[in-house]
């Protein structure tokens, strides 16, 4: 049986617009930079799959667990 994915972030592809925060509050926030930090990757992929589509800079990604 495979884990269910983790929701990661691209640090090098993210920009720190920020959209992800707006669209998953309480789960994704902001450093002081502006970049997003996950709190706990374990997102339901409906929760989370609209976060990923929207990410301007294509910085949100799914990742099985290792």
């Amino acid at each position: 049986m495979s884990a269910a994915p983790e929701l990661r972030v691209d640090r090098v592809a993210c920009t720190g617009h920020g959209l992800c925060a707006t669209l998953l509050p309480g789960r994704i926030r902001l450093d002081e930079w502006g970049y997003p930090v996950v709190d706990d990757p374990a997102v339901a992929r409906a929760e989370g799959e609209r976060a990923v589509t929207f990410c301007p800079a294509r910085a949100l990604y799914w990742s099985d667990r290792a």
